[in-house]
């Protein structure tokens, strides 16, 4: 089964890369997806979170309080290292349960969407790595959409890899600073190059047309 690992830093795009490869037809396993249900109420990381953290960061629901947690780990990287750590073993945990059930299926090819790409778990699961990177301003202005103020995503930035970091263990690299249609044709390209050549399946993604 051929393992495609997309990844990149916050604001870079990788999310809709791995959405347009699962928009041509290939299963997505979504780390922060997983993230969230390993940290929700009765979730796996929770107990060790709490552990770790105190009570204090559970909401009146019984989850994570991400919101609270990412004010407190955003400005420590000691407790940001320990918050990954244990949120990441379960995740790691669950893609590769996923992984294997996939395998066993005889699934053909399928797409990992983890944002910081750790070496056990993640990159020796992968058969290429695309990185998916875009200029600080870029960045910045799609954080700022989100509705992030730029202290609290310049802070965030700052903590993950650099852009060299993420090159380092890329196969491809998908520069993200113009339009949606020119993402896809980037993508598409790479689909075709590196799956559809190997005789895995794929849907060509159609540009949007203009009203």
């Amino acid at each position: 089964m051929f393992v495609l690992g997309i990844t990149g830093g916050i604001g870079c795009g990788k999310s809709t890369v791995a959405a347009l490869c699962r928009d041509a037809g290939l299963p997505v396993i979504d780390a922060d997806e997983l993230s969230r249900q390993v940290t929700a109420a009765g979730g796996a990381a929770l107990p060790e979170l709490i552990e770790r953290f105190g009570d204090a960061i559970v909401d009146a629901k019984g989850s994570l309080d991400r919101a609270r947690m990412a004010r407190l780990v955003f400005q420590d990287r000691r407790a940001l290292d320990d918050l990954s750590a244990i949120v990441h073993k379960y995740v790691l945990n669950a893609i590769r349960q996923q992984v294997t059930r996939m395998d066993e299926r005889r699934q053909r090819a399928v797409v990992l969407d983890v944002p910081i790409p750790v070496k056990h778990g993640f990159l020796d699961l992968c058969s290429q790595v695309w990185v998916v990177w875009a200029k600080e301003e870029t960045r910045l202005e799609r954080l700022r959409q989100r509705g992030m103020d730029e202290t609290e995503a310049k802070r965030r930035m700052a903590m993950q890899m650099s852009r060299d970091e993420y090159v380092a263990i890329a196969d491809q690299v998908i520069e993200n600073d113009t339009s949606l249609d020119d993402l896809k044709t980037k993508v598409n390209d790479l689909l075709v190059q590196e799956l559809k050549e190997r005789g895995i399946r794929i849907r060509i993604l159609e540009a949007e047309q203009p009203d």
